[in-house]
């Protein structure tokens, strides 16, 4: 096995597959009306797009019918794996007495794995290598706890995986963007909102955590950049170079406004709102 696909869990695997969910997007999350959704839903709520086949009624149209918050949200295919594995196929419209509990699994799923999304992709990093086995061993851990029954999902402390998996992350960052020649800028948790930062050399920078909304990134070197829950709603990425950017994820990218020329890394899409 390749050094690239010698993760515990393939990448590709972390990607959403619509067709075999029971749109637990639509029902289990909560939105509020706002730019982002034309109207409010409560959370366990089916959204009134939803169709009897579970999927979404005004899908091509969804950001004209001002549900752009739709086209952003990426489940890291949590949505397939409690359907069709944590709980077996039945959807919750046959059996209505699986609805709460599998409401309550998929937020949970969700966030291990997008875990899993950011430590596949550290231990595929050469530069990362010294804490290869430490990225390998917290992977099995979360994958082990992804693959529990509803109960004992509900009952994860989410939030102490996190903090762990986010010291590991940062120290493999720090391997990483230590090969990237000179002084590195650490603009970890800043508000950067609207930053004139049009072509600006980000190679190696610590944009973790950052706020850049409607910044201006086009033509930006984010090579090699930590982009670990940057938000980059409506930053603009026309032209930018996110080659190597580090755990970029495909909600980061819908979100934000790029265009032909924008670089992505391997494994995820180029929006067709761009």
């Amino acid at each position: 096995m390749s050094e690239k696909t010698s993760a515990v869990v393939d990448r590709a695997a972390l990607r959403a597959d619509c067709g075999t969910c029971f749109g637990l997007c639509c029902v289990a999350l909560p939105f509020t009306a706002s730019a982002d959704f034309a109207v409010s839903k409560a959370a366990c709520t089916p959204c009134g797009n939803l169709d009897d086949d579970f999927r979404c009624g005004i899908h091509a149209g969804l950001r004209e019918r001002g549900f752009a918050g739709c086209t952003v949200f990426d489940c890291f295919g949590a949505g397939q794996r409690v359907s069709q594995v944590t709980f077996g196929g039945r959807d919750w419209r046959s059996a209505p007495e699986t609805a709460g509990a599998m409401f309550a699994a998929f937020p949970v799923v969700r966030q291990l794995h997008e875990l899993l999304w950011y430590l596949a992709e550290a231990t595929a990093r050469p530069a990362a290598r010294p804490l290869r086995g430490e990225l390998r061993a917290l992977a099995r851990r979360v994958e082990v706890l992804a693959g529990r029954g509803p109960e004992e999902l509900t009952a994860v402390d989410v939030p102490v995986l996190r903090a762990e998996a986010g010291e590991l992350l940062g120290r493999a960052s720090e391997l990483v963007r230590a090969l990237v020649p000179g002084r590195r800028r650490d603009r970890r948790g800043a508000d950067l909102a609207g930053a004139r930062l049009r072509g600006a050399d980000l190679r190696g920078a610590s944009l973790r955590g950052a706020l850049l909304i409607a910044a201006d990134l086009n033509r930006a070197d984010l090579r090699s950049a930590d982009l670990l829950g940057a938000d980059l709603r409506n930053a603009g990425l026309a032209g930018a170079d996110l080659r190597d950017a580090l755990f970029l994820t495909q909600a980061q990218v819908n979100a934000a406004r790029g265009d032909a020329s924008t670089r992505l890394p391997a494994g995820l899409d180029r929006p067709t709102h761009w």
